[in-house]
């Protein structure tokens, strides 16, 4: 259980948290949400007890094992198969150990910790580790060969992963992930879903995108007005109890300043009057102690809309036989696609399969490289991508850059413009030097936005945007009256904008007849069949058969590696049957005391209160064991 009692904290000037109660319990799976520069990695850095609280407690239990993804990764020469395992740090120690020991001279103390740390091993499945880290690194898009490649040859994006990689290798009670879905591209975000899905601690995730935390979470957790207020139920539930919460703070509000207005109204016409006097002072004494009630925060949230487009022909372009990619190498061959006006196409894929390719032959970044593009007359294309981002001017102002593409627009319209998504007073005229992620990409966008596209290309719109903003896209896109390609991984935003689907797989564009959920499944099978087929290919092919004492000494190995397998799961099943043998008979005793009732009278308040707490604790506990003893009978039963 995590408890937060009383607890302040104060980052410079700015109060981040202020007396803030919360608890947390254990096997929850949180979404921390908040605006930006609420304290979201601000509270993750107290957990990690990098920081502590100026005021209060957090309290959560000290043998917890914390994991959490670092943000640096050193340019190593170790593989990045061996730098993953390293996110097991007690595995590392063990097998220092180890190594140590067999250097050692041998005695019989020796002998003794030799078969002490054997045993440890074991029962850190150190004989699985290579193939578990293999098959974690598979999911997040490395392939075979790029794990036997050295971490320094890899970009910032990829080493992130390997740095997510590390912490998922990390056995852990608490695992925290801040913005994990950052450098995924979707189909490592589907991996990442599942494979979170199954993971047995306390998960706390702070993440802007709704559909992974409407899968994975079951709390969440508002930070709003230096304040944490848990809601129970995913992202979604989580939006509707704060939508009836606000009303209610309206109307709340409404009555106090009714309340309010009767009570001046009394003392200004009664303060001079001697008859009154008494009655007057009383009244405003009750004014000065009523509770203000927070300001409702409900400014109107951030929205933009697309201007109507610019007339469209019809078809926008056409491909025919296209090799797409770069100098001499094709990256998607032979494309013939043909765009029809008010298409709304999502394009899927794999990492590397060539999405962003296509969607820069499209733009015109790329030029074919075979075959033929027909453009028709009048198509005005809004391309957006991470490097319309990274070409903005960061010495110059959003107000400059809209005059450089609107040279002839007076200045206040400009201004206005730029008003509309977020860029106000001198926000306006201030070098983006110092702007966020988000606040760029924002520009961006707006620069597209004025130029009236009929064809949108987004690749990947949605990085560094915060949820409102995000949902502000989603709405700007879903009214958009031209045409729009769409790469992305949050899924909300591709099932709330596009109608159809086309993937690119194998160097091949084609038409996808499914939806997310669809996809979801091809790939599971797909990137199954291609780690089992990779890992075939890997083996000898074609040496001498094996004699019978060989392939007797090989069935001895199998033997044993799979008695190595199976030890450490038998001692914990053997673990959780003897802790639900413990709990069931207290679950049933206090089921039978609320079953009574003499519990239920007013003088037993306080036992009853304490009772079915003690009775919700057990029930989530044993919840968790029966799952977990059918996850370890399953892969028992996987092993026989």
């Amino acid at each position: 259980m995590i408890r937060f009692t009383n607890v302040s904290l104060m980052r410079g000037t700015k109060p981040l948290f202020e007396s803030v109660d919360l608890t947390l319990n254990p096997g929850d799976r949180i979404g921390l949400v908040g605006a930006n520069g609420a304290g979201k990695s601000s509270l993750f850095a107290m957990l990690r007890g990098d920081i502590h609280a100026d005021q209060g407690d957090i309290d959560f239990p000290a043998k917890w094992r914390v994991a959490h993804v670092a943000q640096e990764t050193p340019a190593l020469e170790r593989t990045a198969l061996d730098y993953a395992i390293d996110g097991d740090t007690e595995l590392r120690r063990l097998q220092a150990e180890l190594a140590q020991l067999e250097s050692a001279p041998h005695s019989t103390e020796t002998g003794i910790a030799l078969g002490h740390v054997h045993s440890a091993l074991a029962d850190a499945d150190a004989y699985t580790v290579s193939s578990r880290a293999e098959q974690l690194l598979l999911g997040l898009g490395f392939t075979l060969a790029q794990m036997q490649m050295p971490v320094a040859s890899f970009s910032g994006g990829w080493r992130m992963r390997l740095n997510l990689a590390q912490a998922l290798m990390c056995p852990s009670d608490l695992l925290l992930l801040d913005e994990p879905t950052n450098h995924l591209d979707l189909d490592a975000i589907i991996w990442l879903e599942d494979w979170l899905k199954r993971y047995a601690g306390t998960l706390i995730i702070i993440s802007h995108d709704r559909d992974f935390l409407d899968e994975i979470v079951n709390v969440v957790v508002h930070i709003d007005e230096r304040k944490l207020k848990r809601y129970s139920g995913n992202y979604t539930d989580f939006e509707r109890q704060r939508a009836a919460h606000l009303v209610l703070a309206a109307a709340a509000i409404e009555k106090q300043q009714r309340e309010r207005a009767h009570l001046e109204s009394f003392i200004n016409r009664f303060r001079a009057k001697a008859t009154k006097a008494r009655q007057a002072q009383s009244r405003m004494k009750a004014l000065a102690k009523m509770e203000e009630l927070a300001p409702l925060r409900a400014a109107a949230a951030f929205s933009f809309e697309f201007r109507e487009p610019a007339a469209a022909p019809n078809p926008l372009l056409v491909l025919e036989d296209v090799d797409a990619g770069y100098g001499e190498r094709v990256v998607v061959k032979r494309i013939n696609f043909t765009l029809q006006m008010g298409q709304r196409i999502g394009l899927l894929g794999q990492n590397g399969a060539g999405k962003s390719t296509f969607i820069k032959t499209i733009a015109g970044a790329l030029e074919p490289l075979a075959g033929k593009a027909t453009l028709g007359k009048g198509l005005q294309i809004g391309y957006f991508a991470q490097h319309q981002v990274e070409m903005l001017r960061h010495d110059e102002s959003p107000l400059w850059h809209m005059m450089k593409i609107a040279p002839e627009v007076r200045e206040q319209e400009l201004r206005n413009f730029l008003g509309g998504f977020n860029f106000p007073g001198e926000m306006v005229s201030s070098p983006i030097a110092p702007f966020s992620g988000g606040e760029k990409a924002r520009l961006a966008l707006a620069l597209i936005v004025w130029q009236r596209p009929n064809l949108l290309l987004l690749d990947e719109p949605t990085n560094h945007l915060d949820l409102e903003t995000r949902e502000a896209l989603t709405m700007a896109l879903a009214q958009f009256e031209g045409t729009l390609v769409l790469v992305s991984h949050d899924r909300h935003l591709l099932r709330a904008t596009t109608d159809q689907f086309m993937i690119v797989s194998d160097g091949q564009l084609q038409p996808f007849d499914g939806d997310l959920d669809d996809y979801k499944q091809w790939l599971f099978e797909t990137k199954l069949a291609q780690a089992q087929a990779a890992a075939e290919a890997s083996r000898p092919q074609g040496g001498p058969a094996l004699d019978r004492k060989e392939q007797k000494r090989l069935e001895a190995e199998a033997r044993q590696r799979l008695s190595s397998q199976r030890k450490p799961l038998e001692a914990r099943l053997k673990k959780v049957d003897a802790e639900m043998a413990k709990l069931s008979p207290r679950k049933a005793a206090l089921d039978a005391e609320l079953g009574a009732s003499a519990i239920y009278e007013a003088d037993q308040k306080e036992r009853l209160k304490t009772t079915l707490a003690e009775q919700a604790s057990i029930s989530k506990q044993l919840e968790q064991l029966e799952e977990e003893w059918l996850s370890l009978q399953e892969q028992l039963d996987a092993l026989s």
